[in-house]
């Protein structure tokens, strides 16, 4: 009898130890994949994510109406980025269609991000008012030349200044990049990562 409970005792803590074990097991996984570095070749997202993410430093701006403005005053929401000359050309028009037509594409999601277009030449600002007639809700900023092309930098510290041009960049509600998409991105695709985004920051 008394070896009966011995036995009954021993089963049970295995048992109690295997379930311990495997409630451990994803964490001890997760721990030896974080430190080791490994991320999957497969992902769900369309855009190009950055790793590690990296907080875009606060400075400061002048909106398009003359008015001065923060880059920290972007935290809050989801923010499309795109950089272009104030004379926007027919690309660079594109690019803001593709923008307004994405971010209207969210529906009821839509005031969880805005739309950001970062001037690195103020020659033909003037005409650029009259082209965004119909982008009222798109914010439109620029400041010196060199603090552009540090902000550039910090956005795209792989690539030279006009190669940092061709992407639309997203930051994250408190300021972070954290993906971006070439020029001439599929629309299906770049919706779809913002539609998971914006979901499960909800």
């Amino acid at each position: 009898m008394q070896s009966n409970n011995v036995e009954k005792k021993v089963t049970n803590r295995k048992t109690l130890l295997i379930i311990l074990f495997l409630f451990m097991l994803p964490v001890l996984i997760s721990f030896v994949l974080y430190f080791v570095q490994w991320r999957p070749s497969n992902t769900v997202n369309y855009g190009e994510l950055i790793l590690p993410s990296r907080t875009i430093a606060d400075r400061n701006m002048v909106a398009i109406d003359g008015s001065q403005v923060k880059f920290s005053s972007l935290h809050g929401k989801w923010t499309m980025v795109y950089f272009d000359t104030a004379a926007c050309p027919e690309s660079c028009m594109s690019q803001l269609f593709f923008m307004r037509q994405t971010h209207t594409a969210q529906g009821k999601n839509y005031d969880q991000m805005q739309r950001l277009m970062v001037l690195t030449d103020v020659q033909g600002i003037d005409s650029l008012k009259s082209k965004l007639t119909d982008y009222a809700d798109m914010l439109v900023w620029h400041s010196e030349k060199a603090e552009v092309a540090k902000l550039l930098q910090e956005f795209a510290p792989d690539a030279a200044a006009a190669d940092a041009q061709h992407y639309i960049y997203l930051l994250d509600p408190q300021g972070n990049l954290m993906m971006r998409y070439k020029l001439g991105a599929e629309p299906a695709g770049v919706r779809k990562d913002l539609e998971r985004l914006l979901k499960y920051s909800n």
